[in-house]
């Protein structure tokens, strides 16, 4: 157990200060508008229509945090921090920090949902294209790094026919398809999401290896005929009741003999590590009704509910890498 004294818990109970001053600069575009010329607090102001002393008193902040840099009188955004807030940038992280800024509203309520008062947005949706677009680049952002390594821990081996459910921007379908020429796949996902999977796999070289088909799992059968069906980062949204239905329609869309592989958070029995898992618990709290983290052998009774046998976790994580598989 950790070692706590007044002054770590006062430092706890604070941490949130730091990441409002950064999420509010983030939702402001100051580091994309100060990433190419320094700027006084006038100038950035008068471009972003600011209340003067709440801006200046901002810039300071986030200067203070190393953010941003401030010779006299002028306000910089430095390149290597540019390169990582900046929208345009290859590496940029600005669509994750967008959406942990939608998230801060959603976490303001636990209290309330904890004493049972309905939250006022827990379905798990947003509230635009824009909230929707930053989540799915948020997940590229992420998933870009991490897929190779689970695609490699995954051993694909010879599959032929990948069903990547609730595929987003095809992060991990790219991934798959790269490290198996002989594959071909199926981006499965909601309507406006494959449309921002069309765009972003457009120069892939990968478009004639992949049937792009709009769906809800929730209402809609899966495309049958895969060997291999993928769920990354799907199953923490659901109830076990969800997963259970979720499941079957993954089996039914399955040859004989094909395998699942889920991607997610996978507890220990206390429910407490990793503790990644444990906080994401709390976020799943927050935004749906049902879901939250899951143990392996809460998996497992679920997939064996649903039909799978030869249940096997493959990975342990905690980035969300867990791996878990299952044959039908």
């Amino acid at each position: 157990m950790a070692q706590h004294t007044p002054e770590t818990l006062l430092a706890m109970a604070r941490q949130f200060m730091e990441a409002r001053v950064f999420l509010s600069g983030a939702e402001l575009g100051l580091f994309e508008l100060l990433a190419s010329k320094a700027m006084t607090a006038e100038e950035i102001t008068s471009k972003k229509d600011l209340d003067p002393r709440g801006a200046t008193i901002l810039l300071d902040a986030l200067t203070a945090m190393g953010l941003l840099e401030k010779t006299h009188d002028l306000y910089a955004c430095p390149a290597p921090i540019a390169a990582m807030l900046t929208p345009s940038s290859p590496d940029s992280v600005m669509p994750m920090v967008l959406h942990v800024a939608g998230l801060w509203h959603r976490w303001s309520g636990i209290t309330d949902i904890v004493r049972g008062i309905p939250a006022t947005n827990a379905t798990g949706t947003f509230d635009g294209e824009g909230q929707l677009a930053a989540f799915i680049g948020a997940m590229h952002v992420i998933g870009a790094r991490m897929a190779p390594e689970v695609v490699k821990a995954v051993e694909p081996g010879d599959a032929k026919a990948l069903l990547d459910v609730g595929g987003a921007s095809g992060t991990y379908t790219e991934a798959f398809l790269r490290a198996c020429p002989n594959m071909c796949a199926t981006l499965f996902d909601r309507a406006p999401v494959v449309e921002l999977a069309r765009v972003r796999l457009a120069n892939s070289g990968l478009m004639d290896r992949i049937a792009i088909t709009a769906g809800d799992f929730y209402e809609d059968q899966l495309p049958s005929g895969h060997d291999l069906v993928f769920l990354s980062a799907i199953i923490h949204q659901n109830s076990p009741e969800e997963n259970v239905d979720l499941y079957r329609k993954c089996r039914h869309a399955m040859l004989s003999g094909g395998r699942l592989v889920i991607r997610d958070h996978i507890m220990q029995p206390d429910h407490v590590r990793p503790v990644s898992g444990a906080m994401f618990a709390v976020n799943m709290l927050a935004a749906t009704p049902g879901g939250g983290t899951y143990t392996f052998d809460e998996i497992r009774a679920t997939l064996e509910e649903a039909g799978f046998n030869r249940v096997r976790q493959m990975q342990t994580g905690d980035l969300m890498n867990g791996l878990i598989e299952a044959f039908k």
